[in-house]
Parts: structure tokens; sequence; C-alpha cells
């Protein structure tokens, strides 16, 4: 088995040196700087240019377009990894052997589920970003791939989530995948416009292709297990709880997943 796990990063960055571990300058078409010699994504057949909306998911494009001859891809981030042991740094990286050992087994690799508590992954995301585009997604879920429907409502309900865009998969199911977050985001995109949106909230579809990992999941019923994974530098949970409060009480929404 051939396994490569894309890094995306868009800037130089340390980054692990076991095997099967590439990293990806991801809007290379503007974050290029001599010096930086990682995979670019706007070779071939590429979105590189989208990276301000589509964040990581650049880089996934890329390999679904132009990575051949391997049998399983992944993704995870400069400072967002998987680890097989402590301490959670560079040199302790999920090894490929291990990862590999765990697809004869499971079609994708995820990272542990998140948890919200007290919120739902909707009223979640529409108090930190613009609502429409959230439910414009499903308009187009509910038009173009209503199989997909009752599964965005029941994660939309939900209190956890696989969240980061951090995954492994087997090549088939990678494709799987990267056709339906591609489709529905492209038909998301020609219909919201986000010209005044902020440049944080500019990066909506990659905010959004997060909660769609579990709708497909949920879907297309995937056989999958969850690993650990840790944020290089930390992750500051007391900092972010603190601000969902204030988020959650600061805000009254509406809600089509009641």
């Amino acid at each position: 088995m051939k396994t490569v796990i894309m890094v995306a990063a868009h800037k130089k960055f340390p980054m692990p040196k076991a095997e099967g571990y590439l990293p990806v300058l991801v809007g290379a078409v503007k974050n290029y700087k001599p010096g930086i010699e990682y995979q670019r994504d706007d070779e071939g057949d590429n979105i590189s240019f989208k990276n301000p909306s589509y964040n990581e998911l650049t880089a996934v494009y890329w390999a679904w377009k132009n990575l051949k001859d391997v049998d399983a891809i992944g993704l995870v981030h400069y400072r967002r990894l998987f680890f097989d042991t402590k301490p959670y740094n560079l040199e302790n990286v999920m090894n490929v052997q291990k990862i590999e050992d765990l697809l004869k087994q499971y079609d994708v690799i995820l990272p542990k589920v998140r948890n919200y508590y007290i919120e739902t992954n909707y009223s979640h995301y529409i108090h930190a970003h613009h609502k429409e585009p959230l439910d414009e997604t499903r308009k187009v879920i509910k038009e173009f791939y209503p199989d997909y429907l009752s599964s965005f409502d029941t994660i939309m309900r939900r209190r956890k989530a696989h969240m980061f865009n951090m995954f492994v998969m087997k090549r088939d199911t990678f494709n799987s995948y990267c056709e339906f977050i591609f489709c529905v985001l492209k038909k998301v995109e020609n219909r919201v416009d986000i010209a005044d949106y902020s440049v944080q909230e500019k990066r909506v579809f990659g905010y959004i292709s997060e909660l769609l990992m579990d709708v497909w999941l949920d879907t297309t019923k995937q056989r999958y297990t969850e690993v650990k994974w840790e944020q290089l530098g930390g992750k500051n949970n007391f900092k972010k709880a603190v601000f969902l409060l204030k988020r959650k009480m600061g805000i009254r929404t509406q809600t089509h997943f009641k």
C-alpha cells in the first residue's frame, strides 16, 4: 500500500520527517515564496486561487485531481496532527505503518469527535458565522442530493462533529468524498455573495466542509475509526469555552433543525 498524508500549510513551518508525509503549500498561487520547497497546490488541475474561501480544501482538490498511483490519501495541518504517543511533537506523528494497518479494517480514519455539549452543530455554526451559506447548503442538498438531506438535518441537530478537515481515506473512498464535497460547495458558492464578508468569514466554504464530512459519512455508511490528534502549541480550550458562552448568550437565532 502507498499512503500519502498531506500536511497543509500556508507558509514555511517545521514539518514531520516521517515516511509518507507530504508538505503542501496551500494557496500557492499567492503564498509561494522562494525557499518554500513544499508541493504546491497550484500545479496541474487546481483551485489554488480559491484558498481564501476554501482553506485547506485546495490541497484536497489538488490531491483528488493530480495525486496518482496511491492507495490512501490523508490530510493534516502544520499545527494539527495525528499522534501515536506523548510527547506530542513532530517526531511522534502517527506512522504510516499504523495507518495502513487501520485501513485494513476501516475505510476512513478521523480525529476524535469534538463535543459542543451546550450547542448543536447548527447553532454553534451560526453563532460564529453568517448563517446564509449554511442554510443555502441545505437547499442545495435538498435540490440536488436528496438522499443526503436526512443525514444533513441529523448532523445539524447533533452536539458533536468530526472537525478540522483531518482524515486518511482509501483512494476510492476519498474519490467519493471529494465528488460530494466539491459539487455541493461549488453550487453553494454560485448562490452566495461573500464579497462583503470579512477576511475570516470569507473562509466560509472551508468551514461548511467540516460539517459536510459527517453528512457524507452518515449517508454513505463509511467504516471509520477515530484516532488521537493534538494541536502543537496548545488549544486554549478555556478561552474558547468562554467565547462560546458569550456568543451563545449574545445572539438569538432561528433554525430549521428543531
